[in-house]
């Protein structure tokens, strides 16, 4: 018999479903040879600074608290799902166990802690997936792999998790003994905060400065002068060129082309979301972390722009399969290169956002506003990344009039490629 541990409720029925465990118990299901249970989010985490000695009073003759030997707790709330593990993990017909937490360097340390924290010492497996589709949930258990196999990933979440302890701790009560007045000090808020702040002053500073610009023209095209400070030189300029006739000096016609995106990473996603809905990082986390749990979307995490080159077919299907239910897609010539997004090598632990198998089944019915848009946005972006390099002509002429070049520059499209999907995709955005 083999406990399956999963992150969420949500997720541990998804899988539970998929690999016979329709048994339903009191935290946990039952079935196949398997027993699935899960975390409820973190469980366990380190200890904060009044387990390791007399620190409840924040004293400055205290700092810096070093933690001779860490200690992880149970959430208080959490206790009774705590113990339902712990209990199964124990069980005589358990012989081994499944981490099936999310494939991640977070989703590793949750599974750790709980693991040591119940004393447990049976051997577990690892189950790694992308996708919370059946397929990649069966694929996912026959390739499990020994659990040690990412200690690696453990040691750094839980290097993570220390830093963010130590950090946090200790700077926080300095400065706010220091100061008199709680102030919150983190490893990654602070830096963060400070680049705003930065950003911030720079924009309250800036100084604006006017500058004047001559241009002349036959009626078809308008070539302008450099910049001026002063508003009387742009004048005289004018005015030496008012009548008279310019010479093209220069004309350079170059083809260029625009290479397609790449696919979405989370930051990408994030910042995206962000420019077209006003989406915070976290809005478009949730989101993309619910549309995951629905088995819609590919595993959010990741900091990926490519998929795997075994993922060619898979892919090809998705593209042939969401096209007809985009409604911006309709009427626009396609021809597809999955090649554009393949590179195994630039995929670590999991590859770039795309929308699943399941989507293309079920389309956008059923789904908050929200969700609807995100998904739009990533199959757009898939869209783009596989369809033609954008080509155009440019076009630069430089003439001279008054002893003073003016430049005029222009494009021909040759082929819209990716930029057409892209433009049909931001003209829905209106409707």
């Amino acid at each position: 018999m083999q406990l399956v541990i999963a992150e969420k409720p949500s997720v541990a029925m998804s899988i539970a479903a998929v690999i016979g465990a329709d048994e339903r118990k009191d935290g946990y299901m039952e079935g196949g040879g398997f027993i699935v249970s899960w975390c409820v989010g973190h469980l366990a985490g380190l200890a904060d600074a009044t387990h390791y000695g007399d620190f409840k009073k924040w004293r400055y003759e205290d700092l810096p608290i070093l933690p001779r030997t860490w200690e992880t707790v149970i959430s208080p709330d959490k206790e009774e799902q705590f113990e339902t593990l712990k209990n199964l993990m124990h069980r005589k017909d358990v012989d081994a166990l499944v981490c099936a937490t999310d494939a991640g360097r977070e989703g590793e340390l949750i599974f750790r802690f709980v693991y040591e924290k119940a004393g447990c010492q049976k051997p577990f497996y690892r189950l790694w997936i992308s996708s919370m589709e059946e397929s990649a949930i069966k694929k996912g258990f026959d390739d499990l792999r020994d659990g040690h196999d990412y200690d690696p990933l453990y040691h750094s979440a839980l290097c993570r998790a220390k830093a963010d302890w130590l950090i946090g701790i200790n700077a926080t009560r300095l400065f706010s003994v220091l100061y008199n007045h709680t102030l919150n000090v983190g490893r990654v808020q602070t830096p963060t905060l400070s680049l705003l702040v930065e950003r911030d002053n720079a924009i309250q500073n800036f100084q604006k400065k006017k500058y004047y610009v001559v241009h002349i023209g036959n009626g078809t095209f308008e070539a302008a002068s450099p910049p001026y400070t002063e508003k009387d030189e742009a004048e005289k300029l004018r005015k030496d060129c008012d009548g008279e006739t310019a010479v093209c000096t220069s004309l350079v016609r170059e083809e260029k082309t625009e290479n397609p995106p790449r696919l979405y990473d989370l930051t990408t996603l994030q910042r995206e979301a962000n420019r077209l809905y006003g989406y915070t990082a976290k809005q478009t986390l949730d989101y993309a972390q619910t549309l995951y749990e629905k088995r819609l979307l590919t595993y959010p995490r990741t900091d990926s722009h490519f998929l795997s080159d075994d993922m060619e077919q898979t892919a090809a299907g998705i593209v042939a399969g969401i096209v007809p239910i985009l409604p911006f897609m309709e009427g626009a010539a396609f021809s597809p290169n999955i090649s554009h997004v393949l590179n195994s090598a630039k995929v670590s632990d999991h590859h770039a956002i795309i929308p699943t198998a399941e989507f293309v089944k079920q389309g956008f019915s059923g789904l908050a506003d929200s969700e609807k848009k995100l998904l739009s946005l990533v199959c757009c972006k898939l869209l783009c990344a596989v369809a033609p390099a954008h080509e155009y002509e440019a076009v630069t002429a430089v003439f001279t009039c008054a002893g003073q070049e003016f430049t005029a520059k222009g494009k021909t499209i040759l082929a819209a490629g990716w930029k057409d999907i892209d433009r049909r995709f931001r003209a829905s955005l209106k409707t």
